[in-house]
């Protein structure tokens, strides 16, 4: 099958040295996310002996198959009703890598759920029901997980010990599910994976029941599996959360800026600009809890000190002067997940929460919704409703600072929060700024 990429377990990368991976489960209900992870937990001996204790209790109420799947459905709805509610989120770790896996629900009431799990994700495992194929969920889920920025999809065709273990089944599913994912995402990466999560078959170790299959299992190809963005990123981020004054006799003129490096690098001497006002300036001094920094990574808390008394506030955001210029504006373009029972409309007001900056809007236009099983558009749609995939257009009182949600997942999310109830009422993903 030419369209599917099987992962090569042959590779030169250091995985000694390889970062956390961060997964997040998708597919219909009764697909068998639950179970799946269940046994990687299981099969990589990762479950505390308490933990698996209760599970092995509990599956003395809901049924002995069960068992796998409660040890990650921890909600007595979630036991009772076998399905998955909340994201639920899962750390083991084998001797060359570590990971969270994200379980997020498969019904469609829960879809919101799934946008939270595939936000921070760098794969997703789309679960196949080898009988019954691709449904409508399951697309759902693809296409969320591409839209939020995954690096890697994994179909893995679960199951596959109820279909006898038949190559044409599984060659049919990867073939679809590949062919429904190049019509929005042609250069995707996805590799398909036959297996049987409930009992082990391809999930940690080699299935006896395969032939035919040469692939990896799915453990190998999550402990090799390479995620790094290959495009170019923008530069060095600091949203200010705080600024710091001591106001003591040893510290009579300190005055930091203090908040999480979303990319790039910070270093003394580099010139920065601070946003929104447009201010230039010379790094003195990156600071942390242990003592100061020769060089700031992304992610790191630090503190930076400016060589110029500059106006400099919570909120405003401090950008390297060279590489990637960041996107300064009030007006929003941006694809949102609808998360909250009362529609959105236009004309409505909300609160906009991004980085550290908190900004009312107003709704100025709804630019259309997507239907992300047919992939149709539906332009200018009077409202977006619960669980809901759209575009639209806001005014913010004060300007954002951040970059394209394809280009930062730090500095490109943001939050819409109801003016009226103070929920956070969608998930956004910024397009363009100005």
């Amino acid at each position: 099958m030419d369209t599917v990429a099987h992962h090569d377990t042959d590779t030169d990368q250091d995985l000694g040295e390889a970062p956390l991976l961060r997964i997040a489960t998708a597919g219909s209900v009764d697909d068998g996310k639950s179970t799946l992870i269940g046994r990687l937990l299981h099969d990589t001996k990762t479950v505390m002996n308490d933990h698996l204790a209760a599970a092995q209790r509990a599956s003395e109420r809901y049924g002995e198959a069960a068992q796998l799947a409660l040890l990650t459905d921890g909600l007595r709805a979630e036991r009772e009703q076998g399905i998955t509610i909340d994201v639920a989120y899962r750390f083991f770790a084998t001797p060359v890598r570590s990971f969270i896996v994200a379980d997020t629900p498969g019904h469609v009431q829960y879809t919101r759920n799934m946008v939270t799990g595939a936000s921070t994700s760098d794969v997703a495992i789309v679960l196949v029901d080898a009988r019954a194929g691709l449904v409508e969920q399951s697309r759902r889920h693809v296409h969320i997980a591409a839209l939020m920025g995954v690096r890697h999809i994994v179909v893995a065709v679960n199951k596959m010990d109820l279909v006898d273990w038949d190559e044409a089944t599984f060659q049919g599913i990867a073939e679809h599910l590949v062919a429904y994912v190049r019509e929005f995402s042609p250069h995707l990466p996805i590799t398909a994976i036959p297996l049987s999560a409930l009992h082990g078959d391809n999930v940690v170790e080699p299935s006896a029941n395969i032939d035919w299959y040469a692939g990896p299992t799915l453990l190998e190809f999550l402990e090799t599996v390479d995620v790094t963005r290959t495009q170019q990123q923008p530069g060095a981020r600091l949203a200010v959360q705080w600024v710091i004054r001591p106001h003591t006799d040893e510290h009579h003129d300190y005055r930091g800026y203090a908040g999480r490096l979303a990319g790039g690098e910070l270093r003394p001497g580099d010139e920065v600009v601070v946003l929104p006002s447009g201010v230039r300036s010379t790094v003195s001094l990156v600071d942390t809890f242990d003592g100061p920094l020769d060089v700031a990574l992304p992610g790191q808390a630090i503190t930076v000190l400016l060589a110029d008394d500059v106006d400099v506030s919570r909120g405003d955001t401090i950008v390297a002067a060279s590489g990637s210029p960041a996107l300064v504006g009030g007006d929003v373009v941006a694809d949102v997940c609808w998360m909250i029972d009362r529609p959105l409309q236009a004309g409505q007001r909300v609160w906009v929460k991004h980085g550290t900056r908190l900004a009312r809007a107003v709704v100025e236009e709804l630019v259309h919704e997507l239907d992300v099983n047919t992939l149709e558009v539906s332009p200018a749609p009077e409202s977006l409703s619960l669980n809901a995939l759209g575009r639209v257009r806001l005014r913010t009182a004060t300007p954002l600072v951040g970059d394209a949600y394809a280009d930062s997942r730090e500095t490109g999310r943001f939050i819409i929060i109801d003016e009226a109830t103070n929920a956070t009422a969608a998930a956004g993903m910024l397009i363009s700024l100005s």
